[in-house]
């Protein structure tokens, strides 16, 4: 099972959002054991670091870049990803582009919290929790 891992479950783990880290650290786990096939769209890559930029400094950054891509396969962003989300009846572009990402690499699921975002997608989104619910351990 592939998965496309949004940015907002990545920065739950990375800055131990209390109310969210337990599923999103869980979905990590399976993506880490290889249970799942995680991908993360290079899309999310500058707003982590934005984010992580705030904490940490630019060593600890490059630690934190090197683990994720360990962990999860980063999908490069296409010039097909940004045109197909232009198309798509999104409120929110960078969702559409997350969306287009998806569905190129083939993901069975997003993962995010942003579920009703994602209501136009190919892809069908779902939060870490649900997501947990239907995994076979």
């Amino acid at each position: 099972m592939k998965v496309l891992v949004d940015t907002n479950i990545i920065l739950d783990v990375l800055c131990r959002r209390p109310e969210f880290y337990e599923d999103s650290a869980k979905v990590f786990k399976l993506c880490e054991v290889r249970k799942v096939t995680g991908v993360v769209s290079a899309l999310s890559i500058p707003s982590i670091v934005f984010i992580m930029k705030k904490e940490l400094d630019a060593k600890r950054i490059r630690e934190v870049l090197d683990m994720l891509s360990l962990i999860f396969m980063i999908a490069e962003l296409k010039n097909e990803d940004l045109k197909r989300a232009s198309f798509m009846n999104f409120k929110n572009y960078e969702d559409a582009v997350q969306s287009a990402c998806a569905s190129r690499v083939r993901a069975d699921y997003i993962i995010t919290r942003n579920s009703r975002d994602f209501m136009d997608s190919g892809v069908t989104a779902v939060k870490p929790a649900e997501f947990l619910d239907g995994f076979q351990f």
